[in-house]
């Protein structure tokens, strides 16, 4: 029974799991069409434009959702107890991953300038926060019907 019980919340988990990862390649994919769509990339500047994209978007994340993330976690855990000693030392972690996305950001243009033109970088800054901004508005919309 206990077996039994055990891989009935298995499936369970690796259900939700599996949802949240299809979620997330979803919403990928509208970016990938939403970005295109904006910049109007030509066939050439598409199959060259989205590995260098990706890559970027592969490091930044890691930065943002493993070294951030910790840091904020534990400045969160531990925030009534620190000392300014250990503040100032989270404070420091958290500075230095900002600027190793803020340096990737600025290789990364660098890396654009070889495959598309100074204005199409912009557009790409433009359409990047766009997307996040209709993200947000749709998640806040879909809250609001549920409730």
């Amino acid at each position: 029974m206990k077996k039994l019980l055990c891989i009935c919340l298995l499936l369970v988990s690796i259900n939700a799991w599996a949802q949240k990862e299809g979620k997330r390649e979803r919403i990928k994919a509208i970016k990938v069409a939403f970005i295109t769509e904006q910049l109007n990339l030509s066939e050439k500047e598409s199959q060259e434009f989205w590995p260098v994209y990706n890559t970027f978007e592969e490091k930044t994340n890691t930065i943002r959702f493993k070294e951030v993330r910790a840091i904020r976690k534990k400045i969160r855990d531990n925030f009534d107890t620190m000392s300014n000693a250990d503040a100032s030392t989270l404070l420091n972690e958290l500075n230095a991953a900002e600027n190793r996305m803020h340096e990737l950001r600025i290789e990364f243009s660098k890396k654009l300038l070889n495959i598309i033109p100074a204005k199409k970088i912009i557009q790409l800054k433009i359409a990047e926060d766009d997307f996040r901004r209709k993200m947000l508005e749709e998640y806040k919309k879909r809250k609001r019907e549920k409730r």
